[in-house]
């Protein structure tokens, strides 16, 4: 059970002292009956809430893919630069998202911000052996002898010797274009994988996390919530981990 104003508060309909200015105005109804007390307790899940005509549904878990853009950082706070919270809306922040996982300062692409901790360490934990799939352009030829570098593990400039890698060959030229698959997450991870090949990367977007795809209808900084078959998705992909 749960407070009534703290549910209608973190379910993005005004600010707690806002909440309590609605049920005292007799605008929230609980199985057909005017609530007027904010410590009214509910089962948000069974109890019926109606606010100004509305019925509420509660959610407890937001789940949001986005379109991360350069030159935010993948982080709930910094004091120096923009973050990608800063790029959400005030009906999103209520639920205290914040990133699975990070991307580069400098890197696009896909980014799920969720409150859900326990799916998001299963997400982000090496041990479950997540996909995460990148789109990046090098510096350099990149030839078939590389696949079989990036299967056997890179052994990066600390000594580190990382996971086997799948690497995808779309074309190779001055600046060659390719898929990397990698299952952990490195600090400059791709980055510094390219840099023991001897080639340096101009740009890098991931394109999906697991089996979810970044929606390329997103722009860069749009967002949108997961749909439910994604959600589904995520959550069968963790009982099977």
């Amino acid at each position: 059970m749960e407070r009534l104003d703290k549910i209608l508060s973190n379910m993005g309909y005004g600010s707690r002292k806002d909440i309590k200015k609605i049920i005292k105005e007799g605008r929230v109804v609980v199985n057909n009956k005017i609530i007027e007390k904010n410590d009214f307790k509910v089962n948000p899940y069974n109890d019926k809430i109606i606010l100004d005509g509305e019925e509420v549904f509660y959610t407890k878990y937001i789940y949001i893919m986005m379109n991360k853009p350069k030159g935010v950082v993948s982080s709930t706070e910094d004091p120096i630069n923009r973050t990608v919270l800063e790029l959400l809306e005030e009906q999103h922040l209520v639920f205290n998202p914040f990133p699975a996982g990070r991307l580069d300062k400098d890197t696009e692409g896909l980014l799920i911000l969720t409150n859900d901790g326990k799916l998001a360490h299963e997400l982000l934990s090496p041990k479950k052996g997540v996909d995460k799939t990148y789109y990046v352009e090098v510096e350099g030829y990149v030839e078939e002898e590389h696949k079989i570098k990036f299967n056997e593990g890179i052994i990066l400039d600390d000594g580190y010797k990382t996971l086997p890698a799948k690497l995808e060959i779309i074309e190779s030229n001055f600046i060659s274009k390719v898929e990397l698959t990698i299952q952990e997450g490195k600090f400059h991870q791709v980055k510094r994988m390219f840099q023991a090949l001897h080639m340096e990367v101009v740009y890098l977007k991931r394109i999906s996390m697991g089996p979810i795809k970044l929606d390329e209808r997103l722009k860069l900084g749009e967002y949108r919530e997961l749909k439910e078959e994604e959600i589904k998705l995520l959550k069968e992909k963790k009982q099977k981990l």
